[in-house]
């Protein structure tokens, strides 16, 4: 039976009426959140925001500020912007090989005095027990299957080696930005999601190399890495703020409040806001906030000193977006003040949203008509070899339907 829109559009209408009812409290609490959060110093916000294990909620490590902003830095006459995204076709028990296919996309646009634009779509497929399982080098008998989160993880890395790998032959005059879509933190792999040596086999072995080639790069050239994450939904500068205001220990505040909400004065001030709220009404477009240190588990335990990630709020006009960095980029100045500059001028280019990312994506993409194309493929690859063809009896269920 098909979704019921009549009645859905009526809970939907309750649903907006009851926003409606509480917008007024809601602005009036974020100013006061605001005006409050402005008289905390700088040397008491980095105290109250270091690492604490007690807390618990994720909190961002304040560096510079607690909140304010930095004007967009000068465009240099030069620049190249470069850009890698991946789409992939998971292992399906429905076919006939087990597979798995990741095409990255990509593009290097280079503005100044000589424009120019590159674009490459790169598929790999990957079949065979080596091929769709992680091995435990210390004892080959324990494997992890790649498929599903696994598989998105081991696509994020190879984006980052495609990145790392393109930058070799580039004028090292050249100021560039490589920008990536999304976090450079692996959330996949906190907590107890997957056993030790998954970890160590996509970030030890694969994911620190590329970023620190990319980091070597960096030495010699005007170079930075940026990752951008469009319409964050991220608390850990509200988190940072309740932190800052609170007048209680870290055990009464972990018993009254949580990531989105408090029951208790000041912290409740915060309740239901996104670090993008704050930074709505703090930054004027084209600005950047304060840099933060990330406090994530993963980067924390697993990323190394020199590739500790660190991220700032970017207004790029249209909307108020994430951009993360690494430890090197963070603590440059001129890096810094690069990645600024760039990001800014790639989301006034793309209306609201960074032209590289997009155009990378564009390359990237594995529309319906591709997968359905690809099973295809498979199908008559076999045949053409004489082997058989088959599906699961559900899948042809699902394409000849009996009613």
């Amino acid at each position: 039976m098909p979704l019921d829109f009549g009645e859905t559009i009526s809970q939907l209408d309750q649903v907006v009426e009851s926003l409606g009812r509480g917008w007024e409290d809601r602005e009036s609490r974020l100013q006061k959140l605001v005006a409050e959060a402005a008289r905390v110093t700088t040397p008491d916000a980095k105290e109250r925001t270091r690492y604490d294990t007690a807390r618990g909620f994720l909190t961002a490590q304040v560096e510079e500020s607690l909140l304010g902003g930095y004007p967009p830095p000068s465009l240099p006459p030069d620049w190249s912007v470069a850009s890698v995204d991946g789409s992939h076709i998971d292992v399906d028990r429905h076919l006939p090989i087990g597979c798995y296919l990741i095409n990255l996309g990509g593009c290097e646009l280079r503005y100044g005095a000589q424009p120019d634009a590159r674009f490459f779509s790169q598929p790999r497929l990957v079949a065979g027990p080596a091929g769709l399982h992680l091995s435990n080098p210390a004892n080959p008998s324990e494997e992890e299957p790649i498929t599903g989160a696994l598989l998105g993880l081991e696509r994020t890395v190879r984006e980052l080696e495609r990145l790392a790998d393109g930058f070799q032959e580039r004028p090292p005059e050249l100021p560039t930005l490589a920008l990536l879509d999304g976090s450079l933190v692996l959330w996949g792999l906190s907590g107890q999601a997957y056993r030790p040596f998954v970890r160590d086999a996509i970030i030890r072995d694969r994911l620190l190399p590329a970023l620190a080639r990319m980091r070597a790069l960096a030495q010699h050239r005007p170079f930075a890495l940026a990752a951008y994450v469009s319409l964050p939904r991220s608390t850990v500068v509200v988190n940072a703020v309740k932190q800052c205001l609170c007048p209680y220990d870290s055990a009464y505040c972990r018993q009254s409040c949580n990531n989105r909400r408090s029951a208790s004065p000041p912290c409740d001030l915060a309740n239901d806001f996104l670090d993008r709220d704050l930074f709505q009404r703090t930054l004027s477009p084209g600005w950047r906030s304060p840099i933060y240190r990330t406090n994530s588990s993963v980067p924390r335990e697993h990323y190394g000193e020199q590739q500790q990630l660190y991220f700032y709020y970017l207004h790029g006009g249209e909307e108020i977006g994430r951009v993360e960095v690494p430890r090197w980029v963070a603590q440059n100045g001129a890096l810094l003040s690069l990645s600024h500059a760039l990001v800014l001028d790639q989301c006034q280019r793309g209306q609201g949203y960074p032209v590289a990312i997009s155009e990378a994506h564009e390359q990237a993409v594995i529309h319906a008509s591709d997968r359905r194309l690809f099973r295809q493929m498979v199908a008559e690859a076999l045949e053409r070899r004489g082997l058989p063809v088959y599906t699961s009896e559900k899948e042809r269920s699902k394409r000849t339907p009996w009613v």
